[in-house]
């Protein structure tokens, strides 16, 4: 490849986290950058838990109520309550009052890592099937005291959207990553685009780390590592498993997963960790390659996930 045609590529904040977009001619950039941004600001508009005017707050506000809905609103509903059903609530969007309860409940940036007060939990949360949801009509009513959180389901769509959207106007391969969220759209470049595994994707640096060719579909990596935070001696993260309201057991530090898509790939990475050692043999049967860090560093491999090779990402 030379370097007239090498991708292009740039990061940016958004969603709370990294966006970085590449794409394989850079001629097209522009135009791909610019689908970018849509789509990450209509799904923080539409999904965020941070903004009393997004679609979810106000759908979280008026719980007992009935609602119509927008349609990007309801197409991340709609995973959402898949992601629900098929892995049997083991990540479920009703978890929104069990998240609050452990103290994310503004952005990560705005918690106060050391904050030394008690933890409250919400215990198990209401479940996905309590929520009334007429997709064909867009049309949502939640029983009081039920809150959504959309949060990883969401911005994997946003990943996946956004890529075969900007490949649509780029006229090229495009690659966009949000925190770990990453989808593939288009003819990737030659041998594919080198992705670096890392616990913290914004860390400094590629060299040393594992990587991997992805030619297409998604990549998720889930992990308990970064975004975390003290209450009551306990160090918190943003995984909530949905049967205790609290933190799962601390098994895997990080769950990298490949799939057909990046929400398909999200929902069995956050199922992993939730799921602790019973993570392995689900992700055989469902035959998914991933790569599992345990808390000592230790690796597990499974479905074919290659043997660790460092090298950079483009």
């Amino acid at each position: 490849m030379t370097a007239a045609t090498r991708p292009a590529s740039v990061s940016f904040p958004a969603l709370g986290t990294t966006a970085s977009l590449l794409v394989a001619d850079p001629d097209g950039m522009d135009a791909a950058r610019q689908v970018l941004e849509a789509e990450l600001s209509a799904v923080d508009a539409a999904c965020s838990r941070f903004r009393r005017d997004s679609e979810l707050s106000r759908a979280n506000a008026a719980a007992g109520a009935p609602r119509h809905v927008s349609a990007l609103f309801a197409e991340a509903l709609d995973v959402a309550l898949l992601a629900a059903e098929v892995t049997d609530g083991v990540v479920d969007p009703t978890v929104g009052t069990a998240v609050n309860a452990l103290g994310y409940d503004v952005t990560f940036a705005a918690l106060r890592p050391q904050d030394v007060g008690p933890v409250r939990l919400a215990g198990a949360t209401p479940g996905w099937r309590a929520v009334e949801w007429d997709s064909a009509a867009r049309r949502l009513r939640m029983p009081p005291g039920i809150a959504l959180d959309l949060g990883a389901t969401a911005k994997a769509l946003a990943a996946d959207r956004a890529a075969h959207r900007a490949t649509e106007v780029a006229g090229c391969g495009v690659l966009v990553n949000l925190g770990g969220d990453l989808s593939v759209a288009g003819q990737a470049p030659p041998g594919g685009w080198r992705v670096a595994l890392a616990d913290d994707h914004a860390a400094p640096g590629t060299g040393g780390r594992p990587t991997v060719s992805v030619t297409g579909g998604g990549l998720a990596t889930s992990g308990t590592t970064v975004r975390t935070w003290r209450r009551g001696g306990r160090r918190l993260h943003h995984i909530v498993d949905p049967a205790t309201g609290d933190v799962p057991a601390s098994v895997w530090r990080t769950v990298s997963v490949v799939a057909v898509s990046c929400v398909a790939a999200n929902i069995a990475s956050t199922e992993a960790v939730v799921l602790g050692e019973r993570a392995l043999g689900r992700l055989r049967r469902v035959g998914l390659p991933a790569r599992l860090v345990r808390v000592d560093g230790t690796v597990e491999r499974v479905c074919g996930w290659p043997e660790d090779t460092a090298g950079g990402a483009r």
